[in-house]
């Protein structure tokens, strides 16, 4: 079953971190994907650049609305993904439990499935 980890972090971590620090937490990222991968359950694995370089679409009565960051109102962002092949949600969860972004961030576990279910 697919499954997705979403690393949700605070708004403004990232600055606060040193660039020898930021480097260090990138690269304990990508050794972690590594290992998912050489194991055969990633799928795929991003991180996502800060909030202040996205936008935010609203489309209401037919009219776009774009909304660039920073937001306010937030006080998390989606900081990356981890995309998964796990056999439970309990395999998604030890997982999960192994990733480096758990000390600094929350990760969500979501199983992939139609939105209507």
């Amino acid at each position: 079953m697919p499954y997705m980890l979403l690393i949700v972090e605070p708004i403004g971590q990232r600055a606060q971190r040193t660039p020898e620090a930021g480097r260090a937490a990138y690269d304990a990222m990508l050794h972690y994907a590594e290992g998912l991968r050489s194991r055969g359950l990633l799928r795929d694995a991003q991180s996502l650049k800060s909030e202040t370089e996205g936008v935010k679409l609203q489309v209401r009565e037919g009219r776009q609305r774009l909304l660039d960051g920073p937001y306010a109102e937030a006080k998390e962002m989606i900081g990356g993904f981890f995309l998964l092949d796990c056999a439970t949600r309990d395999e998604a969860v030890a997982i999960a439990a192994e990733c480096p972004a758990a000390q600094w961030a929350t990760v969500e576990i979501r199983e992939l499935g139609p939105c209507f279910a």
